[in-house]
């Protein structure tokens, strides 16, 4: 089967998962952002945009997310979260986080969540997810999860630090429907957990699969440059990271705030 056929099976199986499970589903060959796309009002509740290519898709930090055209998975779901306040969002983007992780070790792979919501196998990067809240008054009304999932993309730009796929992993192609429906099935459970007010349960399934929990690395100050080895304790309610410098300094970082580094030849360079 040739790409272009494989493009339409996925999109033929997909549109079908949809119909039956009850959500609505914008598949596109290509769009600028599918969180551009999922910002329209026709998509409500539980919606997904697809897109086979992204022409501006975004990652964090402003950063651009790359990926081979018919390869991976790359879309955004849209989620209307019951009641949750505006300082309990980073629940959300637990939720949205596991329920990826969920999926990549639904298929015998050992995934981690390098905070705030990257998902690792090993050291290298899985999936980014790039999530968009809107607030009404004190609570979240609509958010976006923007989601980049690499699955069957084999080479990448070598520019890129870390990357890496579940076909990498595995040695053999994976089907992209399967892939999604086992997310989306993910997902729904995750956000009854959250709707149910189960923090308890998105903490403890979080911190246990946090990279480099309890392990002491090297990291940035990503406010001052100061280069220091910590131990990451813990991830705070407001979704603050809690780090131990090896002086016995507790800090804790928001985003962007504390930078990830590796230990390579006895050099240190930014990750």
């Amino acid at each position: 089967m040739n790409d272009k056929n494989r493009k339409r099976v996925v999109r033929r199986r997909l549109e079908e998962f949809a119909s039956r499970t009850g959500f609505a589903l914008g598949f596109f060959d290509e769009l600028a952002s599918t969180n551009n796309e999922a910002r329209d009002a026709r998509y409500t509740n539980g919606a997904v945009v697809i897109a086979e290519r992204q022409s501006r898709g975004r990652g964090q930090r402003g950063n651009s997310w790359s990926s081979a055209e018919g390869m991976n998975l790359t879309f955004s779901a849209v989620l209307c979260p019951a009641g949750l306040r505006a300082e309990s969002q980073f629940y959300l983007s637990k939720a949205v986080a596991l329920s990826v992780s969920d999926t990549v070790d639904s298929f015998g792979i050992e995934s981690r969540i390098k905070w705030p919501n990257d998902i690792y196998v090993g050291d290298g990067k899985v999936a980014g997810i790039l999530i968009e809240n809107d607030l009404m008054g004190a609570c979240v009304s609509r958010s976006i999860a923007g989601i980049g999932l690499n699955v069957n993309q084999t080479a990448f730009d070598p520019a890129l630090p870390n990357p890496t796929s579940l076909a990498l992993q595995k040695g053999a192609e994976f089907d992209r429907s399967e892939v999604f429906e086992r997310f989306y099935g993910f997902l729904t459970v995750r956000c009854r957990q959250l709707d149910g007010g189960d923090y308890g349960k998105l903490d403890e399934d979080y911190i246990a699969r946090l990279y480099r929990f309890g392990e002491r690395h090297p990291f940035v100050d990503g406010l001052t440059g100061e280069r220091f080895r910590g131990t990451i304790r813990d991830v705070l309610y407001g979704g603050e990271l809690r780090v131990e410098k090896e002086t016995g300094e507790i800090c804790d970082y928001l985003f962007k705030e504390i930078e990830y580094v590796h230990d390579r030849d006895g050099e240190v360079s930014a990750k």
